[in-house]
């Protein structure tokens, strides 16, 4: 049986199963090389190697900068009490700016990890599957 879609997963979805559903589909044309190889070729091409790339370099320093905020935050509020515990309006005091503070900059670094996605790596990354699963499709092996 061949499905022309490459994302139809017929027996994940229990959809074309036949009374025989554990036994292994042969493969009906391509190479004789396993369906590994295809996954092993896709990470040695060069458009991986750059959508891996385009993500590191966002996340690396990303991480980063959090990290460092959230451990500054972290260090501030346990050796300098008195600094966090200084009131700025009414009630609301320094530590709790900087509570709240590491909550909005988890937004915006999600908010911009999203951004970055969708503009610098989202295409890539689906042409990259797309012909993961042509090339898979092509040596008669499941993808």
């Amino acid at each position: 049986m061949r499905y022309d879609d490459p994302w139809y997963d017929a027996l994940a979805s229990g959809w074309g199963e036949s009374a025989d559903a554990g036994a292994a589909v042969p493969a009906t044309r391509g190479e004789d090389r396993p369906p590994a190889d295809v996954y092993l070729e896709v990470q040695r091409s060069e458009a991986f190697r750059e959508v891996r790339s385009r993500y590191r370099r966002f996340v690396v320093p990303a991480v980063a900068l959090f990290f460092a905020w959230y451990v500054a935050y972290v260090v501030t509020a346990t050796a300098a009490p008195e600094w966090m515990a200084r009131p700025v309006a009414g009630a609301v005091n320094a530590g709790m700016l900087a509570g709240l503070a590491q909550f909005l900059t988890t937004f915006l670094l999600t908010w911009a990890y999203a951004r970055h996605a969708r503009l610098r790596r989202d295409r890539a990354a689906l042409e990259l599957r797309w012909d993961t699963q042509e090339l898979a499709r092509e040596r008669g092996g499941a993808a």
